[in-house]
């Protein structure tokens, strides 16, 4: 049997149609045969999500939006039909979200779960509410630009406060104190330096001071023992005072002292052989003549010593005349 060529363009034709019916269903998310591991993920909001869009588990691609289609009337739930490259291990209790990045094309990312069952085709997978870059960067600064319009609030009251404040008055008296301050300040540093410059030398006083201490104390540490021996002997000295019998002596001293008075009283009175000795004349007088009389009879001695000694068998006595007077050097040194 021959085909005609009539047949074989008719046939290629409604072939040709039917190829491009079924790609411009798929590129609007519609397929008439689904088939291979498909999972479903029900959303609110698709942030633009289209047919053919990957998706996506850590970074790798595992398959693909084939179909995006509403589940009611009022486009309160679209269902998204999400094919997988190979039947992937995919816990149950994970989780599907959609990136929305305003510099690309939209994604799905699945957060694997920690389940021990995984999903099956046909099974509709858990959805969290839908990202973005812009959205999480706008919610991360909405707080921080409230705070930021809190602050320049305050900071506007803190300059107004400020401003009200430093009137004309106030500010020549704030230029006052700050010319104050300025000196107070430069006088300090010159203090500073004075003293810098009198510490810097070395023959200064408060070195010279420093070092008389140290020269003290050095003396000190080697005089220790000597000073503890003369706390020692203080002490005991201290404690022998503290253990003699201070009254009994001081009563013996006022009696020696009241006998010595009445002896001197005595003496003065004329009473005794003593008060005589020194108050009667006579007896003084007659105390020097005896005394002349002494010294005469020893200088005879001296002068005529044979006269009262004589150890010589056949010597002569002296004969010469005594002594009338005491000789001139003992009158001298008498």
């Amino acid at each position: 049997m021959r085909v005609s060529n009539e047949t074989k363009v008719g046939a290629l034709t409604v072939i040709a149609i039917t190829l491009i019916i079924l790609g411009f269903n798929f590129l609007r998310g519609k397929t008439i045969f689904k088939s291979g591991n498909i999972i479903y993920a029900k959303y609110m909001d698709t942030k633009g999500l289209i047919v053919s869009n990957p998706v996506f588990v850590n970074g790798y691609q595992v398959g693909s939006v084939i179909e995006i289609e509403n589940q009611k009337d009022n486009l309160a739930q679209i269902i998204v039909s999400v094919k997988l490259n190979e039947p992937y291990k995919i816990p149950v209790n994970s989780v599907a979200t959609i990136q929305d990045n305003p510099l690309g094309i939209s994604s799905i990312s699945i957060v694997l779960g920690s389940g021990k069952d995984y999903f099956k085709s046909g099974d509709t997978i858990k959805t969290a509410p839908a990202t973005s870059l812009l959205g999480d960067l706008m919610n991360t600064l909405s707080p921080l630009g409230e705070q930021t319009k809190n602050a320049i609030n305050s900071l506007d009251k803190v300059l107004n406060n400020i401003n009200i404040v430093l009137n004309d008055n106030n500010k020549q008296n704030l230029q006052v104190i700050l010319e104050n301050l300025a000196a107070t300040t430069k006088n300090l540093n010159n203090s500073l330096s004075s003293i810098e410059t009198m510490l810097q030398k070395q023959n200064g006083s408060i070195v010279q001071t420093f070092d008389n201490v140290n020269s003290f104390t050095k003396n000190l540490n080697d005089n220790n023992q000597k000073l503890n021996n003369i706390i020692t002997n203080l002490d005991s000295a201290s404690k022998a005072v503290k253990d003699a019998d201070l009254n009994k002596t001081i009563k013996t001293i006022q009696f020696a002292v009241t006998s010595l008075d009445s002896s001197l009283q005595k003496l003065n009175s004329g009473s005794g052989t003593a008060a005589k000795l020194m108050n009667d004349s006579t007896f003084y007088n007659q105390l020097q003549g005896t005394l002349k009389s002494i010294n005469t009879l020893i200088d005879d001695v001296k002068v005529h010593p044979k006269r009262y000694i004589n150890i010589s068998v056949f010597g002569k006595k002296d004969k010469s005349t005594p002594l009338t007077q005491p000789l001139a050097d003992s009158v001298n040194h008498e």
